[in-house]
C-alpha cells in the first residue's frame, strides 16, 4: 500500500524527517508474504496471537505457511469470557506475557481490534516487536500504538508501539461478517464528531492541533463515504478503500502520539457503555457498532445544544467562547444532520440506534451526563455539561 504523501508531509512538519512507518501491504495473497517478510528481517521464533474465530478466519493458514517456511511457532489462543468474548484486561494480558516462548523474537496478531490491543501492549511490555495480520476491516488502530485496555474495569488508553509490519489479505477481509466491516465503517463515520471535538478543543480548551492531520483525517473519511456502495458490497475496491482510511487514520494518531482527531465524545460514549456492559456481564458489542451510532447522538445533541448555551457567567470559557461563537457556528451547520449519518450506517448494514444495540435509554443519558470525565479534553460534550441547568435525557 502506498502511503499518502500527506502522512509524509505531516511527518516531516512534525520534526521526523524519516518516520518509521510500518512495512504495509494491503491486497490480495498478502498472508503468503508474511513468511518471506520474516526470513528477511532475521526472525525465526514467531508467536501467532488469535481467539478460536481468527484462527479459522486465517491464523490456522499462516501458521501452516510460516512452518512450510521453515519458522519456529507457536500458538497462543486467547480465552474468552464470558458470552464467548475475547477482552482486553488484566487476566488476558497475563494469559499471553505466560504463554509467549521465551524464544519469541516476533508477535503476530492475527484478528481485529482487541486481539490488537492486548498483543502491542504484551509486546512493548516484552520488548518484542509485533506485526498486524487483520481479519476484518473492523478498526482504526491497526497501526496506532494506542492500546485500550480495561483496567480495573475502567477503559484506558495506553500509549505503546505501532506495528513493524501489516498485511492486510483482502481475501480474508472479504470474508468478514457483515457487521465487522460495518463497524469499521462506523468507526471512520466517528471522525464527522471528533474532528469537530478536536476543532473545539483547539479554539476553547487551547490543546493541540494540526491542520495538516485534520485534513488528512477527513479525506479518509470522505474517500469512505463516496465510496460507500462499494463498502456494503465488499468489493475489493471497497475493502481496500475502506482498509487504507482505517490504516491511514492510525498512521495520524501514530504521527501525533494522540488520538485525538480520531476519538471525540461520540467514542466517550462508546467507551462509557462498554465499561458498563463489563461491569453488569452483558456480550460486548463491536466497537465500531457503537462509534457509528453515538456519531448520530453526538452530532444531534451538539446541534440542538451547543450554539444555545448561555456562556456569560463562565469566568474559564465565557470570552473564549464568545470570541470564537461565529466560527462554532460555522462547525455546527458543516456537521452532517443525524438522519445523514444514520443512513449511511444503514447502506452498509450498520446498527442506526441504540435500540438496535440493545442499550437502554437510561444508559445513554447517563453517558451523556458523565462520559466526558473518561478524557481529560474540552470537547461540546465537555461543554455542554460545564453549562447545563439540568441532567441531560435520552431521547433528546
Amino acid at each position: 500500500m502506498e502511503i499518502s504523501q500527506d502522512i509524509y508531509e505531516l511527518a516531516k512538519q512534525l520534526g521526523q524527517e524519516e518516520p518509521r512507518f510500518p512495512e504495509l501491504l494491503v491486497e490480495r495473497g498478502a498472508l503468503s508474504k508474511v513468511t518471506p517478510y520474516l526470513e528477511n528481517r532475521k526472525y525465526s521464533h514467531a508467536t501467532l496471537v488469535v481467539d478460536e474465530n481468527t484462527y479459522n478466519a486465517a491464523g490456522k493458514h499462516l501458521n501452516n505457511l510460516l512452518e512450510d517456511g521453515g519458522m519456529e511457532t507457536i500458538v497462543v489462543s486467547l480465552k474468552a469470557s464470558l458470552h464467548n468474548q475475547v477482552v482486553a484486561d488484566e487476566a488476558t494480558l497475563v494469559q499471553l506475557m505466560v504463554e509467549t516462548s521465551k524464544h519469541t523474537d516476533v508477535l503476530i496478531a492475527v484478528g481485529s481490534g482487541t486481539i490488537h490491543d492486548i498483543t502491542r501492549f504484551c509486546g512493548y511490555k516484552m520488548n518484542i516487536p509485533f506485526i498486524s495480520v487483520p481479519t476484518a476491516a473492523s478498526v482504526d488502530g491497526f497501526t496506532s500504538k494506542g492500546s485500550p485496555l480495561i483496567l480495573r474495569g475502567v477503559k484506558q488508553t495506553i500509549q505503546t508501539a505501532a506495528p513493524v509490519a501489516l498485511f492486510a489479505d483482502i481475501d480474508i477481509i472479504r470474508k468478514a461478517p457483515q457487521e465487522m466491516t460495518a463497524a469499521g465503517f462506523g468507526d471512520i463515520l466517528g471522525k464527522y464528531t471528533s474532528l469537530f471535538d478536536w476543532e473545539i478543543s483547539r479554539l476553547i480548551g487551547g490543546e493541540p492541533y494540526n491542520k495538516l492531520a485534520a485534513e488528512r483525517t477527513r479525506q479518509s473519511l470522505r474517500q469512505c463515504v463516496d465510496h460507500v456502495s462499494e463498502i456494503a458490497a465488499c468489493s475489493d475496491e471497497g475493502m481496500l478503500i475502506l482498509m487504507k482510511s482505517l490504516i491511514e487514520s492510525g498512521l495520524v494518531m501514530l504521527l501525533l502520539d494522540y488520538s485525538r482527531p480520531a476519538s471525540g465524545g461520540e467514542h466517550h460514549l462508546s467507551h462509557y457503555w462498554e465499561m458498563d456492559f463489563l461491569k453488569k456481564g452483558k456480550k460486548q458489542i463491536l466497537h465500531g457498532a457503537k462509534v457509528g451510532v453515538a456519531t448520530a447522538i453526538i452530532a444531534d445533541l451538539y446541534k440542538q445544544r451547543l450554539g444555545k448555551i448561555d456562556y456569560e457567567k463562565d469566568d474559564k470559557y465565557g470570552g473564549i467562547i464568545r470570541e470564537h461563537g461565529g466560527e462554532i457556528l460555522t462547525l455546527l451547520q458543516e456537521l452532517p444532520e443525524p438522519d445523514e449519518i444514520k443512513l449511511l450506517l444503514q447502506q452498509v448494514g450498520g446498527a442506526t440506534t441504540t435500540s438496535d444495540l440493545h442499550i437502554a435509554n437510561t444508559l445513554v443519558a447517563k453517558s451523556l451526563n458523565e462520559a466526558f470525565h473518561l478524557r481529560d479534553r474540552c470537547t461540546g460534550l465537555m461543554l455542554i455539561n460545564r453549562f447545563k441547568h439540568n441532567d441531560l435525557e435520552y431521547p433528546l
